[in-house]
């Protein structure tokens, strides 16, 4: 019961500190990045179909034409200044 409890502790802890971390990011490719990666944990316990896999794909793809994404060039200077 105590472990339990110790449990739901720690994930509120972690929930409140990642809230306050992200109310920090000015970077929108960091955040859509962060929000993708939310949101592929949260359906199907990380499981997709090949459809769905497909259509992330091609918006990804689409993004990647659009000039939204950042280069590795890029992260490695904005990793500098964290």
């Amino acid at each position: 019961m105590i472990n339990k409890f110790l449990q739901i502790m720690d994930i509120n802890i972690e929930r409140s500190l990642i809230i306050k971390e992200l109310q920090q990011i000015n970077d929108i490719s960091l955040l859509k990045a962060i929000k993708h990666l939310v949101h592929y944990g949260l359906k199907n316990d990380g499981h997709i179909s090949i459809e769905q896999y497909n259509k992330e794909l091609e918006e990804a793809e689409a993004e990647i034409e659009r000039g939204e994404f950042v280069s590795h060039e890029d992260l490695k200077k904005q990793m500098k200044e964290w």
